[in-house]
């Protein structure tokens, strides 16, 4: 297993951690696909959007991957009078990470970042350790100090 970014970053705080690999698809980079694939519900599974407010800047958030992100309430934690999604071809620039591989741990700088509240229902959540096909399994309430996250209600009720 090649070691990541965000598992060196875990590893140089001494954070204790697990991984999942799985094989992925080009054509299927959806999160349901890596929860059914490391065998986790997809409400355990939270993927990283990448987003802009109109007064903050970057944003990135941390939801369920069957989830969507409530552009409104992303607006309203935040500070904002609008969010927006970036564009894909910004994600390496900003990040450091590619679509399906992006992770909210070692990103190239510090954005603020907000967990949806679900994660805190679980012992331990799964996010992307940086790559495709490699998720980190690890407490929510340890990445939330480890990237000084904020918890927040982001996704939309379905």
């Amino acid at each position: 297993m090649t070691k990541t970014n965000a598992m060196r970053l875990l590893d140089q705080q001494k954070i204790s951690y697990e991984t999942a690999a799985y094989d992925y698809d080009e054509n299927n980079l959806s999160g349901v696909h890596a929860a059914n694939a490391i065998g986790l519900p997809p409400e355990q599974v939270f993927k990283t959007l990448v987003t802009k407010g109109d007064k903050t800047g970057i944003l990135v958030f941390c939801i369920p991957v069957a989830s969507e992100l409530d552009l409104k309430k992303a607006a309203s934690v935040s500070g904002n009078k609008k969010v927006e999604m970036t564009h894909v071809k910004e994600l390496l620039g900003l990040t450091g990470y590619i679509r399906g591989g992006c992770s909210p741990i070692g990103m190239k700088k510090k954005y603020t970042t907000y967990i949806d509240q679900t994660a805190f229902l679980f012992d331990k959540i799964a996010v992307s350790a940086g790559i495709r096909g490699q998720q980190i399994l690890l407490c929510p309430k340890t990445l939330m100090s480890l990237i000084q996250a904020k918890q927040a209600d982001v996704t939309k009720k379905s």
